[in-house]
């Protein structure tokens, strides 16, 4: 029969001395687990120390490019805001001069208008030279009465288009000129007309000649196909 063999246990002691005389020895025991727990815990740590040491160069330059690469892209981003800046200014520029050359376009065309509607408007003498005037009435209608001399012309008080040449029972010829904003005048006349129905007239077109024998003008207005008193329109200046 044989014995069983019992294994062997060891077991580590740790002593602890120190200098002094009367120093104690002071003993620990150890058990293998620990010391091997220790072992492996310092391989770890120092394993990793070595790992670290090798690999430190390639960590910092990966770190190095990494920050490398955050200021290019930083660098690109504020030349791309200086960039959009620079644009903004330039399209703020164009927007400026643009709304300048509105504002006068719109300036002109205002000018222009009240040009147009000015010189629309029959407020100017229908004479080319001083004459004596009356105020009367012909079929319930009021009527301008100029007596002018010889050489004067009748003229168009404002632009506009002549609708209608007709024979005159008391002055011959009358011409009616359409100034398209509501208001037709009428020249009446005994000399020759000198403009033929669709004619287009500015301001002093010539509409009649006045001689020895027309030197009376009848003058009349309408406004909104109502007659009115052409005085409450005419501009005499001198």
């Amino acid at each position: 029969m044989q014995r069983k063999k019992h294994k062997r246990k060891t077991n580590h002691v740790l002593i602890v001395t120190s200098d002094a005389v009367d120093a104690n020895v002071k003993q620990y025991r150890v058990r293998p687990w620990i010391w091997e727990t220790i072992i492996i815990v310092l391989c770890v740590i120092i394993g990793a120390m070595i790992g670290y040491l090798a690999y430190e160069e390639k960590i910092w330059e990966a770190a190095v490019e990494k920050n490398n690469a955050q200021a290019e892209a930083m660098e690109a981003l504020l030349q791309e805001k200086e960039g959009l800046e620079a644009e903004v200014q330039s399209l703020n520029g164009k927007i400026q001069i643009l709304s300048e050359t509105v504002n006068q376009k719109v300036e002109s065309e205002r000018e222009l208008t009240e040009q147009l509607e000015k010189q629309s408007t029959p407020t100017e003498f229908p004479l080319t030279g001083s004459a004596s005037m009356e105020e009367g009435t012909t079929e319930d209608a009021p009527i301008c009465i100029f007596t002018a001399s010889q050489g004067t012309t009748v003229v168009a008080t404002a632009s506009g288009k002549v609708i209608a040449v007709n024979d005159d029972v008391e002055y011959g010829h009358n011409v009616w000129v359409d100034h398209g904003n509501g208001y037709i005048t009428i020249y009446r006349n005994q000399g020759e007309p000198s403009v033929n129905q669709g004619d287009s007239v500015v301001q002093g077109t010539t509409l009649f000649l006045i001689g020895e024998s027309n030197t009376k003008l009848g003058y009349q207005m309408m406004k909104d196909e109502s007659y009115i008193n052409p005085m409450d329109m005419l501009v005499i200046s001198g």
